[in-house]
């Protein structure tokens, strides 16, 4: 059963996952895992970590269950393993060490379940100098190389939010690991544990680039390239209401349809004359701060000159592509992104709001075959 009490579906029907509750990149991982159709058990404890909102809002919970567990009274880590031995999974983001501590890490888990996959999400990784350091994705990105590519040539740069890091370098190469390992689990019988750093994950993110800067076609520094505005025809430009129109016509035949949209049609040879880009740069900010951006998105509606507005997270489920996709969708009164990939077969979808700590310990128990998470439960609903 789900969260909502309702028939598991998506291709991880029948997967269970244990996720010891942390903040950042490990709930987004068991998030994604349960959007899939995965039966997640958050283990939170009395008093846990959370967001600093309502947990009520915490769209990284939803489609899960929760569980309430304090790991540091007597017989705390026992429930955990015996939920372990029964899951197919385990998520933890603790620092290095931590798991161990409390009785609940891999040699215990493993000792229950043989087949478990053990999944651990961290900065710095479980090893190196600096495994025991405190951190966040800003730093983590930082010193991958990600960070210093990112912004304007003559300022500082610029953080992309903690998606680049804490999810895409991290949560995503977790999922990737995990279900990787899964898969060995369920041909071999034997688990593992999976060591998610996100300072691996970043770097391997840059891999084309890397590549690119072996070969000479990137330059090691901001604003020199052609994905990192360098280039005049990928990058945003204002429009006359301070709004912004993202550009990305890299081909020939877009940039040509760019710039008859745009008026410009005497700087065609400009494209692959370098030295004219400054000029082409200039011409291209005059022209977007004629029009607003509506106007600028009704010019290039139906186009491929590879033009769109940015828009703000309040606005972006109203696009008509997005909508007409159900990229978003509204569950419980909070408008939130729907879950991705689509699968043609095991379709997926929000069946329950955020899960809140401790509302489904009875409902585990029964399902899990888990009586001693009734034992001093604080919360058996």
């Amino acid at each position: 059963m789900t969260a909502a009490g309702t028939p598991g579906h998506g291709p991880l029907t029948g997967v269970r996952v244990v996720e010891l509750a942390g903040i950042g990149p490990g709930p987004f991982a068991a998030m994604l895992l349960a959007d899939l159709g995965a039966d997640v058990v958050r283990v939170d404890r009395p008093g846990g970590p959370g967001l600093g909102i309502d947990p009520a809002h915490d769209i990284t919970n939803r489609n899960k269950r929760s569980v309430l567990v304090d790991l540091k009274s007597p017989d705390g880590p026992a429930r955990v393993l015996d939920l372990a031995e029964r899951a197919d999974i385990l998520v933890e983001g603790y620092r290095p060490g931590v798991a161990e501590r409390l009785g609940v890490g891999p040699s215990e888990s493993l000792a229950r379940n043989p087949a478990l996959v053990y999944g651990r999400m961290t900065g710095w990784g479980q090893d190196g100098p600096l495994a025991q350091r405190a951190g966040h994705d800003i730093g983590y990105i930082a010193v991958t190389g990600t960070l210093g590519m990112i912004g304007p040539p003559d300022g500082p740069p610029a953080f992309p939010a903690n998606l680049l890091g804490d999810y895409a370098g991290g949560s995503l190469y977790l999922v990737v690991g995990v279900l990787a390992a899964l898969h060995h689990a369920r041909a071999t019988g034997t688990g593992q544990v999976v060591d998610a750093a996100i300072v691996d994950g970043t770097a391997h993110l840059s891999a084309m680039i890397h590549g690119m800067l072996s070969a000479g076609g990137w330059q090691d520094r901001r604003g020199a390239n052609l994905l990192d505005g360098g280039c005049p025809y990928y990058g945003t430009y204002e429009t006359a209401d301070g709004a912004h129109m993202a550009v990305g016509a890299l081909e020939p035949r877009f940039y040509a349809e760019f710039l008859d949209l745009l008026g410009l049609p005497e700087h065609a040879s400009a494209r692959t004359d370098i030295s004219r880009w400054e000029e082409l740069r200039a011409a291209v900010t005059a022209r977007f701060r004629s029009r607003t951006r509506a106007e600028w998105t009704a010019v290039f509606d139906g186009s491929d000159a590879c033009v769109a507005p940015v828009l703000s997270l309040r606005e972006a489920p109203h696009h008509p592509h997005l909508a007409a996709r159900g990229t978003f969708t509204d569950h419980a009164g909070i408008t939130q992104p729907a879950p991705a990939p689509r699968f043609s077969a095991t379709a997926t979808s929000v069946r329950g709001g955020p899960a809140l700590p401790g509302t489904d310990t009875a409902g585990v128990a029964r399902d899990w075959d888990v009586p001693r998470l009734l034992e001093g439960s604080e919360n058996p609903r």
